[in-house]
């Protein structure tokens, strides 16, 4: 489905548009590696399952999928669902290999457990639905 390629030449929109539209509901937006590490090890130590979604202001691709990932951070509390935008965390989101926005991981003790790969709504929910109903624990 839907994904933009990383292209830092494109136009950012204003933090505050990013802020209400890409991280609302229970997304914790990372703006720091700093505040990466912290949440992978809130996560660890709650024996919490990371949705991390690299996106970007300027995809219209990521725009399209950031209410329903809001949505299902809502519905699926017991999973941590975090945000990270590309483009201020340029250097970390490489290291992470990110060639399309948006690209969610699914992390379990900082591992990778899955990947997606563009806007694919019916997809987002069938892994994260497949991962909640793998665990031991669901408190869903």
């Amino acid at each position: 489905m839907g994904n933009c390629v990383a292209n830092k030449s494109q136009a950012k929109d204003s933090d505050s548009e990013h802020d209400v539209e890409f991280a609302a509901g229970n997304v914790k937006l990372i703006t720091t590696k700093e505040a990466w590490d912290q949440y992978l090890e809130e996560a660890r130590r709650d024996g919490k399952i990371v949705i991390a979604n690299f996106s970007a202001t300027w995809c219209g691709p990521c725009k399209v999928i950031a209410p329903y990932y809001c949505e299902l951070s809502e519905k699926y509390t017991s999973m941590m669902f975090l945000l990270v935008d590309v483009d201020e965390l340029t250097e970390f989101s490489t290291s992470w290999d990110i060639k399309a926005t948006p690209t969610f991981f699914f992390l379990k003790d900082g591992q990778q457990l899955d990947k997606l790969v563009g806007a694919n709504k019916p997809e987002l929910q069938k892994k994260i639905v497949a991962i909640n109903d793998s665990l031991p624990e669901c408190k869903q």
